[in-house]
């Protein structure tokens, strides 16, 4: 395989910095082809270095050295030495001013890293490790410098020029040129520079903080775009004032700036006060948007502006402390937006995200603690592991020393770190000091993968009125780690009496009590929790909340399953309830199936949903994902070989059959929740568009037999009001190959061509659909006028999705394979970080059918085998391939 000499990097080899940046001058001479970039640092020996006598080593790909100088005397190029990752200095002196001239050409740059242009629009992405294709320089987090920035462009091309900070200059050149310079009063890593240049519209509000300043708030875009930025303006607002209100942190700056590029591998990046967003991320209008792209707004919104402090003011010392960042940030915006909105909701969505693809992450090939020992390359990870399972271990945090003291460790975090580079250590540290407890075996969570397997038992003492749970933990071997220690797990539970109604206040028990929750601590491998003065025999209701991110094996049986269903007080255990049974239901009549038995559905499955439809909770939202059955890529994880052909008519099977059985009450869910004619970003409205997308998703299942229903699927395409109601008819009508679904399609992409996000809806149900031509469809789909494998959405949108639908991805003559794989190898030299991504569906092919195996295997050793892989895409097939030592 190529790609051998790639070496990896290792958290036991970190050392301290050699040389330290107090200071860096940058000045950028922007053209398409050609642009100069002047880097002048005021650079020192670290006191603090292991070795303080060595050469200057500073980080650099794919740049032109122009000229150097040192204190001021020019240095012959001839007299350092260059590679492809390195600029070396020889016989430096302890302090001096080293100025570097680059050449880049920011219109080449496909890679999206570094300094480059997209739609007209220069602008940089330096997380992780861009900055090094922009200068040589000491592109590492623990290395922080005030940065003063002055760029020089066109003025007629680029209008406008912002960085980080605060603005302190500008002016006309003599050249047709004009000029900008910014200055950064706090120091910051280089992976937080920012920059953007380029002809946009400004959108501008004002915010007052808690201690009384003005802030200045802009977001930039395209004109087209102009009145589309209001739903992140407002969610802008709503995420600075909820900052001060719970963690009691005000913004710093005098302005905080957005800007919305067409161009982006990520979602969206926190440069310290100039935050660069994937537009998808920032516009917004009821005619071209969803609720979940409203949704998905604010939370991003509100990820990247809570970076300031948890990222920008205090950052991770190496990128082995990703997590230190990601992990306690997208917790804070789940807080958030579980504050703005339904907390359930948006507790089941977390939830529904990590057992889908975390879970899955942690059983394969890529499994990875939440603070990994070493990788190949930093790009890839960016996982699911670091941000959601990163998140899923603050929530532990917070549970087990509830939200006083979590407050009072976060106080305490901010005020020893601000300022610095540390680790997750340092903020556990903080966290137990503040709480005056031992967290030594909760920290197990950051070095050990896998996801924790749990059993319970229960006993009941009728005599005695004494309930025990035992509960036991284990965790499977992965990568590297063969032999598990036993974690620390906050397991927040409920009993349930006759009547549904909560027996905790009425126990004797020793566990702290959270309201109608009892906190159990699990940290030993089986631990026996014991329940006195119980008065009748409990249905327990484990892990509220979902207060642990595991898996429990399942101990209830499925009459008291849907008895949590109905009567949990606790919303998300309700939704869990339904969602468990119905994979038991699914995975049984996958059994029948393989044995060649008739399948049919569990009578107390179908009694349950049944009463959920005719019984809705008030919450609209929750119904409707109660409704909602697993997805084929979570049900696969309990199976020990997968046929994925099997597996979609199994679930198939069961969703004709629910369509079928509930008909009537489907129609009547749907009718009795027609949305208001005006667009309202409500809960209750929300929860009715929802609701009535998922009875679509049902009925449109029956419309070979019933032909009005898929003309109800037509009449909300052509009637409704807003895009979540046509998005709700087109993916219904997905399903079902047809005249009407074409001239459906047909008719949305004449109307929204001009449009790039909505079209990236338009690929993405396409791709996703499980009827039979979706193969046909995709790759016609490849050659189409608004794809491009040159933006980031698109591919994901079309080929990313198409990775995930699981049937036709994994058809058994090889040819979904060959469609991505062939995608993948265009675009490793393009993009390489967009092509590992894209590689995921590839990584637990051992756990499918022979034929399949094979296939994949024969995929993964050729594009291993292409020459000049990147370490992205190499690092994820080695991976892959290696032996499992079964």
């Amino acid at each position: 395989m190529n790609g051998q000499n790639f070496q990896p990097i290792r958290l036991i080899d970190y050392r301290p910095p050699e040389f330290l940046i107090d200071e860096l001058l940058l000045t950028f001479r922007l053209k398409q082809r050609g642009t100069l970039v002047q880097a002048s640092s005021m650079i020192r020996r670290n006191p603090s270095a292991d070795r303080r006598n060595g050469p200057l080593r500073l980080c650099g790909e794919q740049l032109q050295l122009v000229e150097l100088r040192l204190d001021d005397r020019r240095i012959s190029l001839q007299d350092v030495c260059v590679t492809d990752w390195e600029l070396i200095i020889e016989n430096v002196p302890d302090v001096f001013k080293l100025q570097i001239t680059t050449r880049v050409d920011p219109e080449d740059n496909t890679a999206l890293s570094g300094l480059y242009r997209s739609s007209a629009i220069y602008c940089t992405q330096c997380e992780a490790e861009g900055f090094r294709r922009i200068t040589y320089f000491l592109d590492r987090p623990d290395v922080l410098a005030r940065y003063t920035t002055r760029i020089e462009a066109p003025q007629e091309e680029c209008p406008v020029l912002l960085a980080n900070g605060n603005l302190v200059a500008a002016g006309e050149m003599d050249d047709g040129f004009h000029f900008a310079e910014w200055q950064d009063p706090f120091p910051k890593p280089s992976y937080l520079f920012a920059l953007v240049a380029g002809d946009l519209v400004k959108i501008e509000d004002e915010f007052v903080t808690a201690s009384g300043r003005r802030v200045t708030l802009q977001i930039y875009v395209h004109e087209r775009n102009r009145n589309k930025c209001k739903h992140a303006m407002v969610s802008l607002k709503k995420a600075m004032r909820w900052d001060e209100q719970v963690y009691g942190r005000e913004y710093d700056l005098d302005q905080y700036m957005i800007v919305a590029v067409d161009d982006f591998n990520m979602g969206a990046m926190e440069n310290k006060g100039l935050n660069l967003f994937n537009a998808k991320y920032v516009l917004a209008d009821p005619r071209s948007a969803t609720d979940q792209d409203y949704l998905a707004i604010e939370g991003v919104i509100a990820h990247e502006y809570f970076h300031n402090w948890t990222g920008n003011r205090i950052t991770c010392r190496d990128w082995f402390q990703l997590s230190l960042k990601e992990g306690l940030t997208v917790f804070r915006d789940q807080q958030f937006s579980a504050d703005m909105n339904s907390a359930a909701v948006q507790r089941i969505e977390d939830v529904r995200l990590l057992r889908q693809f975390q879970f899955r992450e942690d059983a394969g090939p890529m499994a990875h603690p939440v603070r990994p020992d070493q990788y190949l390359e930093i790009n890839n990870f960016y996982t699911v592991t670091i941000y959601n399972k990163g998140a899923e271990v603050i929530r532990m945090l917070h549970t087990l020393l509830g939200p006083e003291t979590f407050r009072r460790g976060m106080d305490l975090y901010f005020q020893r770190h601000d300022g610095q580079a540390v680790t997750c250590d340092d903020f556990v540290a903080a966290l137990a000091d503040a709480a005056d407890r031992d967290l030594t075996r909760f920290k197990h969570w950051y070095v050990q993968a896998g996801t924790p397997r749990l059993t319970v038992t229960e006993q009941w003492d009728e005599r005695h009125c004494t309930y025990v749970v035992t509960v036991a933990q284990a965790t499977p071997a992965t990568p590297g780690q063969p032999d598990k220690l036993p974690l620390h797990l906050p397991l927040l539970v409920g009993l349930l009496g006759s009547d549904g109604g909560d027996l905790a206040a009425r126990v004797s028990c020793p566990y702290e009590r959270r309201g109608n929750d009892l906190l159990l601590e699990l940290k030993e491998v089986q631990q026996d929790f014991v329940f006195r003065e119980v008065p009748e025999k409990p249905v327990l209701s484990f892990l509220r909340g979902f207060s642990a991110p595991v898996i429990v094996n399942p101990f209830q049986s499925r009459e008291e399953a849907a008895f949590v269903m109905q009567h949990d007080s606790d919303l998300f255990n309700r939704w869990d309830a339904a969602f468990s049974l119905a994979e038991a239901v699914i995975l049984e009549c996958l059994a029948k199936l393989v044995a060649a038995e008739t399948m049919e559905l569990d009578p107390v499955y179908l009694e349950a949903i049944h009463y959920l439809v005719g019984h809705p909770t008030d919450d609209r939202s929750l119904t409707a994902l109660a409704l909602q059955l697993p997805a084929e890529n979570h049900l696969l994880q309990a199976l020990k070989q997968i046929d994925p052909v099997a597996l979609h008519e199994a679930r198939r099977f069961v969703k004709q059959e629910l369509a079928g059985r509930l008909a009537d009450g489907l129609l009547n869910l749907y009718h009795d929740n027609e949305p208001s004619a005006t667009y309202r970003l409500t809960g209750d409205q929300v929860g009715r568009r929802s609701l009535r997308a998922v009875c679509l998703d049902y009925l449109v299942l029956l419309g070979e037999e019933q032909q009005d229903l898929l003309e109800l699927c037509a009449h909300q395409y052509r009637q409704g009001g807003t895009m979540t109601e046509k998005i709700g008819a087109l993916s219904a009508l997905a399903q079902v190959p047809g005249a009407l679904r074409d001239e459906i399609f047909d008719h949305f992409e004449n109307q929204w061509r001009s449009d790039p996000l909505v079209m990236d809806k338009w690929f993405a149900l396409q791709a996703a659909s499980p009827a039979a031509d979706t193969y046909d469809r995709v790759k016609k789909l490849l050659d189409h006028p608004a794809f491009s494998l040159k933006n980031p959405n698109k591919v994901r949108s079309l080929l990313g999705v198409f990775g995930q639908n699981h049937v036709h991805f994994h058809h058994e003559s090889g040819r979904g394979y060959r469609l991505l794989a062939d995608r993948i190898c265009q675009l490793d030299p393009l993009n390489p970080q967009l092509a590992a991504r894209l590689m995921q569906p590839f990584v637990t092919w051992r756990r499918y059918t022979k034929d399949r195996r094979q296939l994949m295997e024969q995929i993964l050793q050729e594009i291993g085998g292409q020459a000049g892989i990147s370490r992205d895409v190499y690092e994820i097939v080695s991976k892959s391939l290696a032996p499992t030592g079964d």
